[in-house]
Order: structure tokens, then C-alpha cells, then sequence
């Protein structure tokens, strides 16, 4: 059974339509039979990444995440759109993966990623470029499906009501459990 791990780089206290889009993919990652785990950035509370010598002088917040990444076989990462790239949030939780430079193997080698973003407009594939290119500098193996949530695929209260988005969201939830359980046999052979 495959380990996904989800992050919702949002830091929004309510309504957060990160959160909800992140939710439905790990629901379909769930349902491929993987097990699942949400971390939400906002609920951790992590300190600006400053690539300290004394890395024990960083709060439990920091090992938190480092341990729950290096837990998982997957990951889906869902950021919202700001200024036409991702959260301070997220870019900062990403930095802190530097913090597996020493593991073997190091970084996000070997694991596989899904990348999500939530626009309050039409485009978010600066956001996802973006992720895919920290990713990739860290040896993930980022799918080849993304997805773009636009902020019209939502009601006004936060729902989201564009069915071929959902379908796309359980899809790459399936995919990312489908593809971390390869990598994960592989690793045992």
C-alpha cells in the first residue's frame, strides 16, 4: 500500500479552496488503496527556512514535516496561485526539504509528486512550473498530469462544482498512488 502524503500550502483559516481541491485528490488516491495523510502548512506554524548550521535549534514543526515526507512514497502538493506563483508557504515547507540532502537516497528522489493549483483567476501553470522545477531540483519524479483549478470552478461558498476538474483531481490522486507503489516495489527488489 502506497504512502501519499498531501500539503496544502494555503495558509487561509477558513474556506481555504487549496484545501478542498487537495482533499478530492487524496480522496482518489485513497480510493487506487493507498494510505493517506494530510499536513497543512497553516496548522504547522514553520519558521523561515535560513539554512542554519545548528539544525536542532529549529522548532518540532520543522521534523514534523521532514519526517512526514520522508514517510511517504508520494506526494501531492496543492498551492494556491499568488502573484502568479506559489505560496510563501509553500516555497518555504519546499526549502525545508533541503534538510534531506544527507538521507539515501536525498531529497525527493525516488518518490513521485502531483502538483495542484488554485487561482482566484484563470491561470495557474506559472504555479505549477514552479513546483515542478524545486521538484525536479530535488530528483522527484513530478507526473506528467497537473491541475489547474480556476477560481470560476468554485461556488461562493467555496464548493467546488466543476465536475471535469473533479474527475482530474481523483485522477491525479489515482495516478500518484498508482506510480508511488511502482516506485516503492522497486525499491524493494
Amino acid at each position: 500500500m502506497p504512502k501519499i502524503l498531501g500539503i496544502n500550502g494555503s495558509l487561509r483559516r477558513t474556506g481555504s479552496r487549496t484545501l478542498h481541491a487537495l482533499e478530492i485528490a487524496l480522496r482518489g488516491a485513497a480510493d487506487a488503496g493507498a494510505h493517506t495523510e494530510l499536513l497543512d502548512l497553516k496548522q504547522l506554524d514553520l519558521p523561515f527556512y535560513d539554512d542554519r548550521p545548528d539544525v536542532q535549534s529549529y522548532p518540532p514543526s520543522v521534523f514534523t514535516l521532514v519526517e512526514r515526507v520522508r514517510w511517504a512514497d508520494g506526494l501531492i502538493l496543492a498551492s494556491p496561485v499568488y502573484h502568479g506563483t506559489l505560496s510563501g508557504a509553500m516555497k518555504n515547507a519546499l526549502d525545508f526539504l533541503e534538510l534531506l540532502s544527507n538521507d539515501q537516497p536525498p531529497w525527493l528522489e525516488n518518490k513521485v509528486v502531483g502538483l495542484i493549483s488554485v487561482a482566484g483567476g484563470n491561470s495557474g501553470i506559472n504555479t505549477i512550473n514552479s513546483m515542478l522545477h524545486t521538484c525536479r531540483a530535488m530528483r522527484a519524479w513530478v507526473l506528467p498530469l497537473a491541475v489547474t483549478v480556476p477560481g470560476s470552478a468554485f461556488t461562493p461558498d467555496g464548493q467546488l462544482h466543476d465536475l471535469n476538474i473533479t474527475e482530474r483531481l481523483l485522477k491525479l490522486g489515482v495516478e500518484t498512488a498508482r506510480y508511488a507503489q511502482l516506485f516503492a516495489q522497486e525499491r524493494r527488489l
